[in-house]
């Protein structure tokens, strides 16, 4: 425990030190203390609980260095008349504070930076998880898009079949009308050939009967004199050629 002389010793320069800041301050003139008041802050806290409108009153009585004077003879008088008792707990959880605040400087940036590493981590595995299922989704939907494209050509193939067939209707339609129309001219041409054998057949059995008939009706006299005829004939253009 701290012993109230060892208080006292402490306590005078701090008393000491107010007193001539307050002097100071006296002399100094109500200018000087205005310009070393600072601006009002409605609402502010200092040290976490302390009110700002506590410091600017301080100021206004005391100067700059009154309401650390006060806090810290506060303090003292607090302790030097065992108002705040000091016993063995007390050093206890300030050794505990230490070793926390040791801790926590020493072993907080370590603890920190492994504990940022894992959350690193599974940020990392929850966010391959995460681009693994937009591929697999990515993937699904560029399948889907094949798909419809490849339905789109199943269409387009579809009418170039209907094309072709019709084609292949039109071709063989073509090759039977060329083939009834070839078969018609082949019987057309039999009918008109056997109309021409025909026709041969009965002028020849007509210049045949005609020449029989003409033979027969001439007479062996008929034929003597149609013979000397011709010779005469004969015997008088063979004269008419040689005088020419």
């Amino acid at each position: 425990m701290f012993s109230r002389a060892a208080l006292l010793t402490a306590q005078r320069p701090l008393t000491v030190a107010a007193t001539r800041s307050a002097a100071a301050a006296a002399q100094s003139g109500s200018g000087s203390i205005e310009r070393r008041q600072r601006p009002e802050h409605p609402g502010k806290v200092r040290l976490g609980f302390v009110p700002e409108e506590w410091f600017q009153f301080f100021y206004n009585k005391t100067g700059v260095t009154g309401p650390y004077t006060f806090g810290v003879g506060l303090i003292t008088y607090l302790c030097s008349k065992e108002i705040y008792v000091m016993e063995h707990e007390y050093y206890s959880g300030l050794s505990l504070g230490i070793m926390a605040i040791i801790a926590v400087k020493k072993l907080g940036p370590v603890i920190a930076k492994w504990a940022d590493g894992e959350i690193d981590k599974i940020e990392s595995e929850w966010k391959e998880g995460r681009e693994g299922e937009l591929k697999v989704l990515a993937d699904a939907i560029e399948a889907e898009k094949k798909e419809q494209w490849r339905a789109d050509g199943a269409l387009l193939l579809m009418d170039a079949k209907k094309e072709n067939i019709a084609l292949q209707l039109e071709a063989a339609f073509r090759e039977r009308a060329m083939n009834v129309y070839s078969e018609v001219k082949r019987r057309l041409d039999y009918q008109v050939e056997c109309r021409h054998v025909e026709r041969r057949l009965s002028q020849k059995h007509m210049v045949n009967w005609i020449t029989t008939n003409v033979l027969a009706s001439i007479s062996p006299q008929q034929e003597k004199e149609t013979l000397n005829k011709c010779i005469a004939d004969l015997s008088a253009l063979a004269l008419r050629v040689k005088s020419a």
